[in-house]
């Protein structure tokens, strides 16, 4: 059961319950018609990014599908909430990767994005032995990743929405939806 192909997507949902919210925020994204179970956060070795319609054309109503999921809920009116996924990629393709999960307030997207993305290559570059200084800035830990040639690749998938201004509740999601093979 190693899934062979991987999407992201992303979506906000408002209501005045927070289930339903987080229905419409599915609905949003293109995965509500499916049974989704959160698992941990490994990139699998030789997997494919497809595309959201490549992969939602994968998906069957009421499959069970695996999914990486970061979400985020505010009832506050004007407040700020985000949820991301970021992704770290080896370099060698039979090595696993790492997908991160962030949500926070108040962050702006390429806030949340870039520290979804930095949590996923520093857990990949523990494994892979990477040395680097956790205190020194993304943007120098980025440079260190592409020198040692160990992680090829970085990115992240963002969703942020403000407070809905009546109180109604506000959920934003960003996943990675796993694809087991097909055959």
């Amino acid at each position: 059961m190693v899934p062979k192909k991987l999407f992201f997507t992303k979506g906000v949902g408002k209501h005045k319950e927070r289930l339903t919210s987080f229905e419409l925020a599915l609905r949003d994204a293109g995965i509500a018609s499916q049974n989704l179970v959160r698992v941990s956060s490994i990139f699998p070795p030789r997997c494919k990014i497809i595309t959201r319609k490549e992969g939602q054309s994968l998906l069957n109503h009421g499959e069970v599908v695996f999914a990486v999921i970061a979400e985020n809920s505010t009832r506050e009116a004007h407040r700020l909430c985000v949820s991301s996924i970021g992704v770290a990629i080896p370099a060698d393709k039979d090595t696993y990767g790492y997908l991160s999960e962030h949500h926070s307030f108040g962050e702006t997207e390429d806030q949340a994005g870039e520290y979804a993305e930095e949590l996923a290559a520093e857990m990949l570059a523990t494994t892979l032995d990477v040395d680097f200084d956790p205190d020194k800035s993304w943007d120098e830990k980025k440079e260190i990743y592409r020198i040692s040639n160990k992680i090829v690749r970085t990115s992240n998938i963002t969703q942020s929405a403000v407070g809905d201004k009546r109180g109604l509740w506000t959920t934003t999601i960003a996943a990675a939806v796993l694809i087991l093979d097909e055959d």
